[in-house]
């Protein structure tokens, strides 16, 4: 049989089949990913294949993971060397932005969108608690929109408090295996809430299952919309490291700086203080966010600069 993964809780899974049928699902000895080392050999979103064992049970067995097409991954928060999948297989990721309590830094949505960039994962930004705008926030806003609309990221102002918003995300949604992801308390379940207000009938086997293993706040959980459209639920990311990106080729994943990959005088430019180089010079001209630039400093030097 085949099915897509739906929640984890580290040693037993939950897979719906193609009938919509959840079936609690473990894993058929270890499985290793060949050149990663993650802490999570299966992720949300995984298409696997299984069988129903005849224990009375109605457990089954995963025998195998199929090839993803993309997937999220950050730095294990319990494993310094390893790696942890948050998602797979998504349409796209909508990163939950807020500028006021709590406030998240350019340093976290540049990290976020440089790993949609480098595992090909369109990502729309979508600001939240815009009732707690005032006009001067409301500008502050619009400006941040601007600068990240002029490089190629669209996004929402939404307010999950008076359902402003609401319906241009069930829009943008639709059809589609959507991640949610971003900091605790910027309001994610709060919007999946009003995306699926009958949220608690459509989860509540996956609910009972919960009881069923050791509940790790690390994994996602991907909720039914339709039959065509699925929200991917990610627990608050409180740091975001980067993952396997050669600092050679971080550059490659800021579309300002890409379009001007062979504008340098050096070809092995690393953009910082070399000369003849075309992102510093658009860099003091304006035409590259300040920001923008900052973020990619942070990251290319490892500075624990991840929140």
């Amino acid at each position: 049989m085949k099915g897509v993964v739906v929640k984890s809780t580290g040693s037993w899974y939950l897979v719906r089949d193609k009938d919509g049928k959840l079936h609690r699902a473990r894993l058929r000895g270890k499985f290793k990913l060949k050149g990663m080392k993650v802490s999570n050999p299966l992720a949300v979103g995984d298409r696997v294949e299984f069988d129903v064992e005849e224990t009375g049970e109605d457990t089954a067995v995963i025998h195998k993971i199929e090839d993803r097409e993309n997937y999220i991954i950050r730095q294990s928060t319990h494993k310094t060397a390893f790696s942890h999948i948050i998602a797979a297989n998504l349409d796209q990721a909508l990163l939950i932005v807020t500028l006021v309590s709590p406030r998240t830094s350019f340093g976290f949505i540049d990290r976020f969108l440089v790993t949609a960039e480098a595992y090909d994962i369109p990502t729309v930004l979508v600001y939240n608690k815009t009732d707690m705008y005032d006009e001067e926030m409301q500008e502050y806003q619009r400006q941040i929109s601007h600068m990240y609309e002029a490089i190629g990221y669209s996004s929402l102002a939404v307010s999950a408090k008076n359902g402003e918003g609401i319906d241009a995300i069930k829009q943008l949604i639709q059809g589609k295996t959507t991640l949610f992801s971003g900091h605790s308390g910027v309001g994610k379940s709060s919007l999946i809430n009003l995306l699926v207000p009958d949220l608690d009938l459509k989860t509540s086997e996956i609910s009972d299952f919960s009881d069923k293993g050791v509940h790790t706040t690390t994994f996602a959980e991907m909720f039914e919309v339709d039959e065509q459209t699925f929200i991917i639920d990610t627990p608050g990311i409180k740091e975001l490291g980067i993952v396997d990106i050669p600092k050679n080729e971080l550059s490659h994943f800021f579309p300002e700086m890409r379009e001007r990959l062979n504008q340098c005088r050096f070809n092995n430019c690393t953009h910082f203080n070399e000369p003849g180089c075309a992102v510093v010079e658009a860099v003091r001209h304006n035409n590259i966010s300040l920001t923008r630039y900052e973020s990619y400093l942070s990251m290319l030097h490892g500075e624990d600069n991840r929140k």
